[in-house]
């Protein structure tokens, strides 16, 4: 569960990072852009000290890769300009650990006990009371539907390939290879860099095709680089590395829920680094979900 943990951690830290670089270049190829340099860093290790790409599980986990980071952050960032980054989290943190769940149970035969069940659910319902939307919040009536499918998307994509690298870990212990986090990590960000490059390309020759969307400066791309570098290190790397860690010890279904409390723990960040006072509502959305992280590792270990 500490791995768990220091998943929260660091994703929380690379959303704050995140947003330097994005208001340079945009979010996807902000996106590409940190995976390409996180790939370079965790290959130091794989091809080090891990098991590079090798392994009868490489399949699994580049198909986990592909769904998770190629699907699931592409939908992400697609969800963010139509409905906003409080119903975007809301619905992919939300919703990531019930399909899990779910998936786990109908394939892999992963059952949760009732008080996990119940920690799990006061985590999600911590989140949903600090990140719902207020009646302030406005949504364009086009934006919305699209929105909330793109949302849905990254939740299953999240989820599907946290369940994937699941049975990459059991698959590999079944045929006893020693398979660690940083090269699992490794060798799924294969899988997300190379279908996202490959959308960035296909979506850059429509746009030369159409005679849309300008160039963006050398400039730009100038500033942003410290900042992808920096989202690369604690969100790609060490973040994704403790995520592959705490899926190796523990099931999805267990693991997802405390990471859903990424965007509260952003929430503190922001406050203690930039100044952003939350809301009461947040601050009692922050106090359930910690007090279901608390239960859930009691009971999980």
């Amino acid at each position: 569960m500490f791995a768990a943990i220091l998943t929260t951690f660091f994703f929380a830290l690379s959303a704050i990072v995140a947003r330097r670089s994005i208001s340079y270049i945009g979010s996807q190829r902000a996106n590409f852009g940190r995976q390409i340099v996180a790939l370079g860093l965790l290959a130091l290790w794989a091809h080090t000290f891990g098991q590079g790409l090798h392994g009868a599980t490489f399949g699994l986990l580049f198909l986990s890769g592909v769904i998770g980071f190629g699907m699931g952050d592409w939908a992400l960032f697609e969800s963010l300009p139509r409905i906003g980054p409080a119903l975007t989290i809301l619905l992919c943190q939300c919703l990531a650990a019930p399909i899990a769940a779910l998936t786990e149970w109908l394939w892999l035969g992963t059952g949760m006990t009732g008080i996990q069940m119940a920690s799990s659910a006061l985590i999600l319902v911590g989140v949903a009371l600090a990140l719902a939307p207020g009646k302030q919040d406005v949504i364009p009536a086009g934006h919305r539907a699209a929105g909330i499918g793109f949302g849905v998307v990254a939740a299953a994509g999240q989820a599907w390939g946290a369940v994937l690298s699941r049975y990459a870990f059991q698959r590999a212990a079944e045929n006893g290879f020693a398979l660690d986090g940083i090269t699992a990590a490794y060798q799924r960000l294969w899988g997300g860099a190379l279908s996202i490059g490959l959308l960035l390309l296909l979506g850059g020759l429509h746009s030369r095709w159409r005679g849309a969307g300008p160039e963006i400066p050398r400039r730009e791309w100038r500033k942003a680089w410290p900042w992808i570098v920096a989202n690369a290190v604690v969100g790609a790397t060490l973040g994704v590395s403790c995520y592959q860690w705490a899926l190796k010890s523990a099931p999805s279904s267990i693991v997802l829920p405390i990471v859903a409390t990424t965007p509260l723990m952003a929430m503190l960040l922001a406050f203690g680094l930039e100044g952003s006072r939350p809301t009461r509502r947040a601050v009692a959305g922050a106090i359930l979900a910690v007090v279901g992280v608390v239960l859930l590792v009691r009971y999980s270990v």
